[in-house]
């Protein structure tokens, strides 16, 4: 274990200010949360340096993820993205004005859209999302690839089981 931080401090001031109080969650979870706020702040400074937002980047990432022809309906990208409908709206808007996708009716409903990453959506989403890869690379190094591999499967478990006590994530209207 390295230095004294945060987490131990919380949790020490509770076992001294309410002995008995269960503290053994604290070093993990704001540990988790302190890495997250990092790693967001982060992003944002790598994706600011790119010119591009956060939910452009998760748009056309997920596209791209999907393979050829690389087109999901606005269903589809709201489900795999964690965001509501009208936040799946307003990112397709932004980035169909930018010309990285197309949108067009399809899909089995009638208010069914299909949404298609465009050539320049492929060029922006493979420039941006080497640099930011790399970079979250970078960001790991402190652990060895054994330890990322062991940390990866623990969170993975984890999150696996919390999704099966509380449910999914919500989605965000971000």
């Amino acid at each position: 274990m390295g230095r004294p931080d945060d987490a131990d401090e919380i949790a020490a001031a509770w076992r001294r200010e309410r002995p008995g109080t269960p503290t053994e969650s604290i070093g993990v979870v704001t540990r988790i949360w302190q890495l997250g706020k990092l790693f967001a702040d982060d992003r944002r400074r790598v994706l600011a340096e790119l010119d591009i937002d956060r939910g452009t980047m998760d748009l056309l990432s997920v596209l791209r993820r999907a393979g050829p022809p690389y087109a999901l309906t606005t269903r589809t990208l709201a489900e795999r993205t964690l965001v509501t409908a009208g936040a799946i709206s307003q990112r397709v808007a932004r980035a169909e004005a930018a010309g990285l996708v197309t949108r067009a009716p399809g899909g089995t409903g009638r208010r069914a859209v299909t949404v298609t990453l465009t050539a320049a959506g492929h060029a922006e989403i493979e420039r941006v999302v080497d640099r930011v890869l790399r970079r979250e690379v970078e960001l790991l190094s402190g652990l060895p690839p054994a330890g990322r591999a062991d940390l990866a499967r623990d969170l993975s478990a984890l999150l696996d089981d919390l999704i099966e006590r509380l449910g999914p994530p919500a989605r965000t209207g971000e």
